[in-house]
């Protein structure tokens, strides 16, 4: 089990399953919408993932003409956990305050369109594109 919170602890979630690795995507969009050089996330089942408060402070921006969308806290602006798809939910490891202690970074995705600047320095499979199993 798993819990974390936003920045200001205006939104609060918990996961029921044991967590996986850390998927760091390095794209253009990721980067942009953390100011960072890309977001770190956990992926679990929608099943396992549920909102211990502030859903009322959650914000969804959905990138126009993309597959994609990222959850905020309108309070502090700290991305939040969303839909990866129908049945997984992407969550922001940067969140997590309890039950992550054993992460790593496995896998790094969209390489080629990482930051001038950004340098992976971690033994995590480094993929082009998305990920593929």
């Amino acid at each position: 089990m798993a819990r974390g919170e936003c920045n200001c602890g205006a939104v609060a979630f918990e996961i029921t399953t044991d967590l996986s690795g850390v998927y760091v995507c390095h794209c253009s969009i990721c980067r942009r919408a953390t100011g960072a050089n890309g977001i770190a996330v956990v992926v679990v089942d929608k099943d396992a993932f549920r909102w211990l408060r502030g859903e009322d402070s959650i914000t969804l921006w959905e990138k126009p003409d993309a597959d994609w969308e990222m959850n905020f806290c309108r309070i502090c602006g700290s991305p939040l956990p969303g839909k990866n798809n129908e049945s997984t939910v992407f969550v922001p490891a940067g969140l997590i305050s309890e039950g992550g202690e054993s992460l790593e970074v496995l896998h790094h995705l969209f390489v080629d369109s990482r930051a001038d600047w950004d340098e992976i320095g971690d033994s995590g499979k480094q993929h082009h594109a998305g990920f593929k199993e």
